[in-house]
Formats: structure tokens, sequence, C-alpha cells
């Protein structure tokens, strides 16, 4: 007696629904924490104008998308940096130029940096022209500080789980 053909069909059309709501799960959650690990992205900051409010994430910093000499970036505002800072594999990427060797004190203790110079820096609507910038190891390669070189052009207020930046008038 032979095997039930419907019965075999039936078991491959579960085991495509079983690889679907997995696939659908992961995506899902992937999703989730991309959204909670940045939660500003570059199209929602576009939308503001004047000034730009950023979301808290998760783990209570505030990142957001943004670019760097019309290269899109991660940006992580760190108002104990001096400067915008980034890796040297970043600054690769966005052809920057190394100038000046400089000696600093990091979070993870001294260590040497090279100067450059940002044509443009641009957070949402915000975007400011000429900042300086340091290239130095030991940072993540995919985010750069958004140090005070930017910061100190901008008015910033916290409250609560919001930050609002917005540009110093210039009268």
């Amino acid at each position: 007696m032979g095997e039930n053909p419907h019965r075999r069909g039936g078991l491959i059309m579960l085991t495509i629904a079983w690889a679907l709501l997995f696939a659908g799960a992961y995506w899902y959650f992937q999703l989730r924490l991309t959204h909670n690990a940045n939660p500003n992205r570059a199209e929602v900051l576009a939308l503001q104008h004047g000034e730009v409010r950023l979301q808290r994430n998760q783990d209570g910093h505030y990142l957001a998308q943004g670019k760097i000499n019309g290269q899109t970036v991660t940006f992580l505002v760190d108002t104990g940096a001096t400067r915008v800072a980034m890796s040297p594999q970043l600054a690769q990427k966005l052809a920057l130029v190394a100038g000046s060797a400089v000696n600093v004190q990091t979070a993870n203790g001294a260590t040497r940096a090279y100067q450059t110079r940002l044509q443009t820096v641009r957070l949402g609507s915000i975007e400011v022209h000429d900042v300086a910038a340091l290239i130095t190891t030991g940072l993540d390669d995919n985010t750069v500080l958004l140090g005070m070189s930017f910061l100190k052009q901008m008015e910033f207020t916290q409250r609560g789980s919001e930050l609002t930046l917005k540009p110093l008038s210039h009268t």
C-alpha cells in the first residue's frame, strides 16, 4: 500500500509555514533591536526644521544618523568630547586627511590622535561647516562621537528622554 500523496504535500506546506513564521519573527525582532539602539533615523530627523529632537536609546545614549561631508554616519552625542572624533577606519572611508598629531585624554586613558577638518556636519536640518575633528584609535568603527566642536554651536536642552538641539542665532 502506498503513501498518501496529500499527507506529503501537507507536511511540505507545514514546513514552509514554520520557516516563514521563524523568518518573520527574526526580521521583526532584528528591526526592533535596531530601532531600540538608534531611535533617531535620518528619515525622521529630516522632517524636523529649525531644531532637532533626539530620543534617548535603551542604553541612555543619544544616537542619530547624520552626515559628514555628505556621507551617512551614526553619531553618538558626547558633551565630554572636546571635538568630533572617529576611528581611523571610518576616517579612511570618509576620505579624511590626518593632520598633525596631538596627545588626548580619553575615557580609556592617554592616546595619540590626528587633527582633521570636516567640511560639513549635518544632523537633520542642522548643518555646520568647517568643524574640527580628531582621528583616534579605541573608537567603534561605525560611530562618530559628536563632540563640542559641533555642539558648542548649538543650544541644547534635555527634558526626560528627549534632547533638543537648536543652532545658536548669530546676530
